[in-house]
């Protein structure tokens, strides 16, 4: 499994919350390659401000405006490396502000989301929104279970 945390300068985030955000978020991604009956994905994840997200969101979605995260799957192009599934970039900001069981578990929310959009998970009518919500749940409940990490 190979998770890149980056978090960009000027937001702030403890380094209790980012290291266990890096080992769940890290148990998640290989509880997704176990359920793919592959050894490794990779996975950036960029922690980030309403500022930059909102220039992604504009950029990338035509949506001038901040969001909550963003996923940008590497996987839809013909040649690319099915190992490699993509960025997940999520706002501390709008984290923070959506946040009712603390920042930690509203960011890990956010993570497991933006996994399941790289695994190519989506919500446009309430079936699939039913679908993608049981695999995060079910990706959340791997990372935070002790042991060795099981498909999920």
């Amino acid at each position: 499994m190979s998770l890149d945390l980056t978090i960009d300068d000027g937001v702030t985030v403890a380094p209790a919350v980012s290291g266990k955000l890096r080992r769940e978020v890290g148990r998640m991604v290989k509880a997704a390659a176990l359920s793919e009956r592959r050894k490794d994905l990779e996975v950036a994840l960029r922690l980030c401000s309403d500022a930059t997200i909102r220039e992604l969101n504009r950029d990338y979605r035509n949506k001038d405006k901040p969001t909550d995260v963003l996923a940008f799957a590497q996987r839809e192009a013909a040649t690319a490396d099915q190992a490699l599934l993509g960025d997940i970039v999520i706002s501390v900001d709008t984290a923070k502000k959506q946040a009712k069981k603390g920042l930690y578990a509203e960011l890990l929310h956010l993570a497991s989301h933006g996994l399941c959009h790289l695994l190519g998970y989506d919500h446009r009518n309430d079936m699939e929104e039913r679908l993608m919500n049981e695999r995060a749940a079910s990706l959340r409940k791997e990372a935070a279970r002790l042991g060795r990490v099981r498909a999920a």
